[in-house]
């Protein structure tokens, strides 16, 4: 179980989860990078704004990812059932040929 002190955008509290504290830090500087991507790109400087669009940052790389392997388990799946019906064919084939 992990603890973690969090004081970000003007606010400070702490945390506890099932992770270790150095993969909580992680996830917090990852946080911080983004946010402060943000704020130095957009000029924001209302807190919850900041945080509201690092937020919808994170989880639009979240869903490309995920949107990546869907994609990848689906081509995955397609080619998978295509080796499949090609070897049926091929023992078909092979079974008529011993047959005659």
């Amino acid at each position: 179980m992990g603890a973690l002190k969090i004081d970000l955008l003007g606010t400070s509290f702490a945390i506890q989860a099932k992770e270790d504290d150095e993969y909580l830090k992680r996830l917090l500087n990852y946080y911080k990078k983004i946010s402060d991507e943000i704020e130095n790109t957009s000029g924001l400087k209302n807190p919850l704004q900041t945080a509201i669009l690092t937020g919808l940052m994170i989880c639009d790389e979240l869903y490309k990812e995920k949107s990546k392997i869907a994609k990848y388990t689906k081509t995955n799946i397609d080619s998978n059932e295509e080796a499949e019906r090609l070897t049926l064919e091929m023992i078909q084939k092979i079974d008529k040929a011993l047959g005659q």
